[in-house]
């Protein structure tokens, strides 16, 4: 199933942003890589306590930043706008924290979380 094909079925949608439904793809994905690391930092044996913090705040940045950019009827545009804002500064915080352990889960999460960043960047112009 597509995302853009559903964006496209919805009757308010004239010109489907390509960059607005990356970011909300990512964004969601982004979600459940942070949720995942989360879980797997309370099986390290060293405090990841502030990791875990990070991940879990950028999870719920993420979902509600995809669920917001795929609503299209009545837009609420400086919302959407501070949303994308705020995911890429979760996105932006939880890679740098991530970036800090050895383990293969946070070098993921946090290269998703850099592309989450980057692909909220790019929709922002199109937010209008």
């Amino acid at each position: 199933m597509s995302l853009e094909k559903m964006i496209a079925a919805h009757p308010k949608v004239q010109d489907e942003t390509e960059e607005l439904v990356l970011a909300a793809r990512h964004a969601m994905l982004c979600s459940l890589f942070c949720t995942s690391c989360a879980d797997a930092c309370t099986a390290e044996e060293m405090d990841m306590a502030q990791c875990i913090r990070n991940c879990l705040d950028c999870a719920d940045v993420c979902a509600a930043t995809a669920r917001l950019a795929v609503r299209r009827t009545a837009q609420n545009i400086e919302l959407l706008r501070a949303q994308l804002e705020a995911c890429i500064k979760a996105c932006e915080t939880c890679a740098a924290e991530c970036e800090q352990h050895d383990n293969p889960h946070c070098a993921l999460c946090a290269k998703m979380c850099r592309e989450c960043a980057e692909d909220c960047r790019k929709a922002l112009p199109f937010v209008k």
